[in-house]
This record gives C-alpha cells, structure tokens and sequence, in this order.
C-alpha cells in the first residue's frame, strides 16, 4: 500500500490560502457592493464658510464680504521711514547696574521695557532718572541709543 504524497502540515497550508483568497474576494464584493459610484458634482463639492472651515453646505450670499484688490498686500509692506520727532521717545529709567554696566528704560508711551548699556550713555544715569532716547532692534530685542538725561 502506498502511502500519500500529502501531508498534514501541506493540507493545513493550502486550507490556510484558500481562507485567505475566499476572505479577499468577501471584503472585495463588499466594497463594491457599498461603493457610491457615480457621485455627482454638488455631493463632491466642497465650500468655505466666512469662518474659513470647510463645509458641504454653500455659504449664505448675504454673509459676503468685498475686498479691493488694491487693498491687498500679498509681500511684505514697504518700509515707511518714521518721522524724526516719532523718533525720540521718553522714559523713565526702572533699573540700571553700574557694575555690569546695563539697565533698563520704561517707554511712557508703549509702557514696554528697553534695554540700555552703558557704551550709549554720555552721562552716569541712575534709577527713576527721566530720559529721552530713540530705540534700535538688537540682537535680542529693542535696545536704547542716543539716551540723554531730561532736566526738570
């Protein structure tokens, strides 16, 4: 009697790929059974509210806002020269270290704090002096320059 050629572990392999192809095919005739082909245009269609979200539903007409293509500005501003006198700005001075050699100004008109070093002082300043300076950016924020005491 001969024995067959097959073996379990070979029957238990093709079961194994046979599930597999039967499953594929399932999970294949599904998703064309549940497919929606054919959508049409409006169902496709996508639109922004006047919030800037996207919604399936079109915007109210009456919610509409005009812009003027010249008041537009797609690049950077051009850079408009201050005046001279917008220029120099008061302060009072909230902290200065003759030791280190730097301190702080409070601008009374933005009320934000500028740092001043020594090397821009022609004068010894001290805490809660009145002084009037021009502001320049540096490499760790606005920085004071031509700094001069008020008297009064």
């Amino acid at each position: 009697m001969a024995k067959s050629q097959e073996t379990f572990s070979k029957k238990e392999k093709e079961n194994k790929i046979m599930m597999e192809k039967r499953e594929k095919r399932e999970k294949m005739e599904e998703r064309k059974a549940n497919a929606k082909k054919g959508k049409s245009l409006e169902e496709m269609m996508a639109y922004i509210d006047e919030n800037g979200n996207i919604t399936s539903t079109p915007p109210d007409p009456k919610k509409k806002k005009i812009f003027n293509q010249e008041d537009m500005q797609i690049s950077v501003p051009k850079y408009v020269a201050p005046l001279p006198g917008e220029l120099i700005r008061n302060g009072v001075v909230t902290f200065f270290n003759d030791e280190k050699g730097f301190g702080f100004i409070k601008d009374l008109q933005s009320q934000e704090s500028v740092f001043i070093h020594i090397k821009q002082l022609s004068f010894p300043i001290k805490e809660n002096d009145k002084v009037t300076f021009e502001v320049e950016m540096g490499p760790k924020g606005p920085s004071a320059t031509s700094v001069k005491k008020v008297v009064g």
